[in-house]
């Protein structure tokens, strides 16, 4: 028996062992990680445009634009024209036809109802307004 070890011993392995090479892969794994959550900014940073900013350009738009404000007790205001929810299709469907650049406009507060805003996104899609924007200030 100690014949046929030896003989095995002399013998070259033809399998490779990969576990080192995949040891070394997940290390530089975890550290390409953990330096990507290094370099990358916390949260997200977008600036908004301001409200108050404005240009010829923005003041012609504006009188193409289809206004729609909401106060913090859910008053709608299409085009300076006071609505509820339940006019709300129709005013937009209204508006839609005497602007003509059919741009939506959405200035709401921020303690506005949020039913009432997806009530406003919903009448401007049924009123075939599908450039709707949300302004800031």
């Amino acid at each position: 028996m100690s014949l046929l070890s030896a003989k095995q011993e002399d013998e070259v392995m033809a399998e490779i062992n990969i576990t080192p090479f995949t040891d070394v892969l997940l290390v530089l794994l975890i550290i390409f990680m953990i330096l990507a959550a290094l370099i990358t900014p916390p949260g997200f940073e977008k600036e908004l445009p301001n409200k108050n900013s404005t240009n010829a350009n923005e003041n012609q738009n504006k009188k193409d634009n289809i206004e729609v404000d909401v106060n913090n007790k859910g008053v709608i205001f299409v085009d300076a024209k006071k609505s509820d929810v339940a006019h709300i299709y129709a005013d937009m469907q209204e508006a839609s036809i005497k602007k003509p650049h059919k741009h939506v406009s959405i200035i709401a507060d921020a303690k506005a109802p949020y039913g009432i805003i997806i009530r406003i996104l919903d009448a401007a899609k049924i009123a075939g307004l599908e450039d709707v924007g949300f302004v800031t200030s």
